[in-house]
Parts: C-alpha cells; sequence; structure tokens
C-alpha cells in the first residue's frame, strides 16, 4: 500500500549514451533493458563571470514490453523523455561486501527530437506490428484529406 504522503516519481528529459542492452531473465523470461541517460544542465561561475555545461547520467531500466520498444528504436544519442521511479537494490559481491545501485525504473518513454525521424520509426513500427497482428484499421476505409488536419481558429 502506497502511503498518501509521499511519491517516488522521476522525470528526465535526456540523451541515450549507449543503445540499449536487452535480456530475458531465464526464470520467468521477461524481458529486461538497460542503458544510460545524460541529462544536461548549465551552471553560471560568478568567479570567472562563464557559464559551464555539467552532464549527470543516469542509469535506466525498463522491463517487458517497454523494454522490447526501447531495444527496438533507442539508440545512442536519440532524445527521450522518460518518467520513471527510483529503486535501489542490493547485492553481496566476490569477496562479501555488501553492494547497492541506484537506478531509474522506465515506466513511460517518448521520442523527442526531429520529427522526420520519430515518423520514420512509427512507420516502420506500425509496418512490423501490422504484418503481425490484423488491423482493425485495415477494414476501415480512410475517409480523412488533407484539409480535414486543420483547426478553424
Amino acid at each position: 500500500m502506497r502511503d498518501i504522503n509521499s511519491l517516488n516519481k522521476v522525470i528526465l528529459i535526456g540523451r541515450l549514451g549507449r543503445n540499449p542492452e536487452l535480456r530475458y531473465l531465464p526464470q520467468t523470461d521477461r524481458a529486461v533493458a538497460r542503458f544510460t541517460l545524460a541529462t544536461n544542465e548549465r551552471f553560471y561561475k560568478p568567479s570567472t563571470n562563464e557559464s559551464d555545461i555539467r552532464a549527470e547520467w543516469h542509469r535506466i531500466v525498463a522491463w517487458g514490453k517497454l523494454a522490447e520498444f526501447c531495444e527496438k528504436f533507442l539508440t545512442q544519442g536519440k532524445q527521450i523523455y522518460l518518467e520513471g521511479k527510483l529503486r535501489t537494490r542490493s547485492w553481496q559481491d566476490r569477496e562479501g561486501s555488501k553492494r547497492y545501485a541506484t537506478e531509474i525504473e522506465a515506466q513511460n518513454i517518448i521520442l523527442l527530437g526531429r520529427k522526420d525521424d520519430v515518423e520514420r520509426e512509427e512507420e516502420t513500427f506500425t509496418e512490423s506490428r501490422s504484418s503481425e497482428f490484423p488491423s482493425e484499421e485495415s477494414s476501415v476505409p480512410n475517409t480523412e484529406s488533407e484539409e480535414d488536419d486543420e483547426v478553424p481558429f
């Protein structure tokens, strides 16, 4: 049960440091993807009258269908919007010392960047999905035209 007065939510906009690594857990065959995300922050140094950029690196973990999405559509340098929550896990290393890692468990990812790149990826995703599953949209004729897209303001 979640405490009413607490919230574990992370929102990041950044660029991927490397391509996601997709693996499947042996017992459950559940997909898990891991990658890093860099966020940049500009800060001002009053002593030198200059500004500088500081990069912060985040470890990201995605599970299930979201992990498969990451492996298929995310590449190094791609800009994304990510929503998730902080998770800390612990384990014992080979010497018996207790180790900790804090990661962000992704819950929602939106592709950002140039529009034409996103559209090309969505077309590829749609084409691959339509071959796997019959689409309800294919049975409905397309009656929309370019004129219908304009908003009457």
